[in-house]
C-alpha cells in the first residue's frame, strides 16, 4: 500500500482517489476504537436486500450514519428491522473506497425500545382516528373515467415522471394538473395543503398527493394535522401515493385510497383507454347482433302478417265465402233432389195402397156403392122397403132401380 507524505502547507504530490481512499481505509483500521464499537439511534430507510444484506441509516437528532450488515451476521439476528425502532449496533466503522464514504458494517443489534419519531407517529395516528378522519364512511369512490386528475407533488422529483408516463400510456387523453409543492422540510406541509385546496377547488375529477420514497423524517410532512385536515375537507376524492409499499404515513390513511407507489397512483387514477376500446368493441359486436335479431325477427313476423293479411283479405274471403255458398248450395240441391226422390218412392208407394183400397178399385171388380135418393149409403138389406128407389154405383156409370122385394138371409 502507498502511502501519503504530506509536508505542512503543500502536497509532496498528486494521487489518484483510489489511493486516498485506500490511505483513509487504513487510518480506520489502525484506530482501535473503530473496530469495535457500539452505535445507538433510530433505524431509518431500512432495506433487506435478496442477497440477505441489511442496509440501513441509524440516525439520532445530531446526525446519521449509513449501516450495512452482511448476510452471515443477518441470518443469526432474532428480530426484525423495522423503521423507527431504537437500537444499539455493534460492529465496526470502515470506509467504502468505491464511494469514499464511511458507514458502520454491523456485527450484532440489539432493540433498545421505539424510537422517538416513530412514538410520535403512533400517538397521531390514535389521534387522527379518535378524531374520525380513518371512518371509511367518509371516503368517496374514485371515479372510473376521470378526465382531469390533479397532483401534488414536487416538479422534479421521479413521482411525476412516473404518474406522467403511466397516464400517458394508459390513456393519452386524461389531462394532468400539477401543483408544484414542496414534499419535504419544514414548510413542506403548508405547500401540500395549499396544493390539495386549490386543486379541488379548480374542479379536476381526482387528486393524487405523493412523492417518493425516502426515510420516515423525509415523509414526515405527510404525517402532518395541516395535510390531514386538507385531505379530510377535500370534497375531490384523493389518492395517497408516499413513497413505497412499506412506507404509511398519516395521509395514507385519510385518504379515500391508498396506493404503495405513485406508480401505481397513476394505475388507479387513469381508466386504461385500451380496455374502454375493448368494451366498446364489445357492445359493437353485441348491438349488431342484437339488430340482426331483431330484423330476422321483424322480417319472419311480416311474413306471417302477410300471410295472414292474404288470409283475411275481404276478396279472398268474398271468393272462399262465394265458394262455400257454392258448396252448400249443391249439397242443399242434392239433398232437395234425395228428399224429393224419397218422397216421389213414398207417395208411390202409398198411392199403390190406396189404389189397393179405393171403391173404384173396388168397383171395377164387380162391386157397386148403393145409396138412396138422399145420398145415404145402403149397407144393410133390413134399412129397405119395396119401392125404394135405390142409385148403384158402377165403374163405369151409375144405376137408379127400385127394390121389388127384400129378402133377409137367414141365420144358421
Amino acid at each position: 500500500m502507498q502511502f501519503l507524505h504530506v509536508k505542512r502547507g503543500y502536497m509532496a504530490g498528486v494521487y489518484t482517489v483510489k489511493q486516498v481512499n485506500s490511505y483513509i481505509k487504513n487510518m480506520f483500521k489502525q484506530d482501535f476504537l473503530l473496530n469495535s464499537v457500539s452505535v445507538k439511534g433510530e433505524i431509518s430507510n431500512c432495506k433487506y436486500h435478496t442477497s440477505g444484506h441489511i442496509y440501513f441509516t441509524l440516525k439520532d437528532s445530531g446526525g446519521t450514519i449509513a449501516v450495512v450488515m452482511f448476510a452471515s451476521y443477518a441470518s443469526k439476528l432474532d428480530i426484525k428491522l423495522e423503521n423507527g425502532m431504537s437500537v444499539v449496533v455493534d460492529g465496526r466503522i470502515d470506509i467504502y473506497e468505491r464511494d469514499g464514504r464511511y458507514q458502520l458494517y454491523a456485527v450484532n443489534i440489539t432493540e433498545s425500545g421505539m424510537g422517538d419519531l416513530y412514538k410520535k407517529f403512533e400517538q397521531l395516528k390514535q389521534q387522527y382516528d379518535d378524531m374520525g378522519y380513518f371512518d371509511s364512511s367518509y371516503k368517496r369512490p374514485i371515479p372510473r373515467f376521470a378526465r382531469k386528475i390533479g397532483i401534488v407533488t414536487a416538479s422534479t422529483g421521479a413521482a411525476i415522471h412516473d404518474i406522467m408516463k403511466i397516464s400517458h400510456r394508459r390513456n393519452p387523453y386524461v389531462s394532468l394538473y400539477l401543483y408544484s409543492a414542496l414534499v419535504q422540510g419544514e414548510y413542506a406541509k403548508y405547500s401540500i395543503a395549499k396544493g390539495i385546496a386549490v386543486l379541488d377547488k379548480f374542479g379536476v375529477d381526482c387528486i393524487i398527493v405523493g412523492r417518493g420514497g425516502g426515510s420516515l423524517e423525509d415523509l414526515w410532512a405527510f404525517n402532518e394535522e395541516i395535510v390531514a385536515q386538507a385531505i379530510y375537507e377535500c370534497r375531490t376524492p384523493v389518492i395517497s401515493a408516499v413513497g413505497h409499499e412499506t412506507d404509511v404515513t398519516i395521509a395514507d390513511y385519510v385518504a379515500d385510497l391508498r396506493a404503495p407507489t405513485p406508480s401505481a397512483a397513476a394505475e388507479l387514477a387513469v381508466y386504461d383507454v385500451r380496455l374502454v376500446l375493448e368494451e366498446l368493441y364489445g357492445y359493437k359486436d353485441r348491438l349488431a347482433r342484437c339488430i340482426l335479431a331483431q330484423v330476422d325477427a321483424g322480417r319472419e313476423h311480416l311474413d306471417f302478417t302477410e300471410k295472414r293479411l292474404r288470409y283475411l283479405n275481404p276478396e279472398n274471403q268474398m271468393v272462399q265465402k262465394r265458394q262455400y255458398l257454392i258448396d252448400i248450395e249443391e249439397r242443399l240441391f242434392r239433398n232437395m233432389k234425395d228428399q224429393l226422390q224419397k218422397k216421389k218412392q213414398m207417395m208411390s208407394l202409398l198411392a199403390a195402397r190406396l189404389d189397393a183400397k179405393s171403391p173404384l178399385k173396388r168397383l171395377a171388380g164387380g162391386y157397386a156403392y148403393v145409396t138412396d135418393e138422399a145420398g145415404r149409403m145402403v149397407d144393410s138389406a133390413k134399412s129397405l122397403q119395396v119401392n125404394d128407389v135405390l142409385m148403384m154405383t158402377f165403374s163405369d156409370g151409375v144405376v137408379k132401380s127400385e127394390v121389388r122385394e127384400v129378402v133377409e138371409e137367414e141365420k144358421a
